[in-house]
């Protein structure tokens, strides 16, 4: 029946599969891999504990990455004042001179600019809105 299958070259038609099925799961070359390390698991643990108590930095470090969530920083509310001209530039640019300062922390900052430049975004599109809705009203009148 398989052989009915193949075209003159020797390969599966287009669409079709030589096994329909596919790849029993857990018989690649990854989860034969992991079922040998993870034979050997407690024993590497073990050892990595030992090293990680002599102060090997490495072990204790690879031990608590995986044991332990990262800390993040805890960063404080801050009240920032931007200049109420109308310019994001300039609102930006006071942005960047506070975390220069040290008054506003990087990833404050950082988020701080991605919504100001999701405001411009914004704005640029409710302008061409208004720019267009004039068009259309001029079109219109001239009519």
């Amino acid at each position: 029946m398989a052989e009915q299958q193949k075209s003159k070259r020797g390969r599966w038609k287009a669409g079709e599969s030589g096994n329909p099925k596919g790849r029993t799961p857990g018989t690649g070359k990854v989860a034969k891999l992991r079922d040998s390390i993870a034979a050997h698991l407690p024993a590497i643990i073990t050892q990595l504990v030992a090293k990680a108590k002599e102060g090997d930095s490495q072990a204790a470090r690879l031990l608590l990455e995986r044991v332990l969530p990262p800390m993040k920083p805890i960063e404080q509310p801050t009240m920032l004042i931007l200049p109420n001209d109308g310019s994001l530039t300039a609102k930006a640019a006071a942005v960047l001179t506070a975390a220069a300062a040290g008054e506003l922390a990087p990833s404050q900052a950082a988020q701080i600019i991605t919504a100001l430049g999701t405001l411009a975004k914004i704005t640029e599109v409710d302008e061409l809105a208004a720019r267009i809705t004039a068009l259309e009203v001029m079109k219109n009148g001239n009519d």
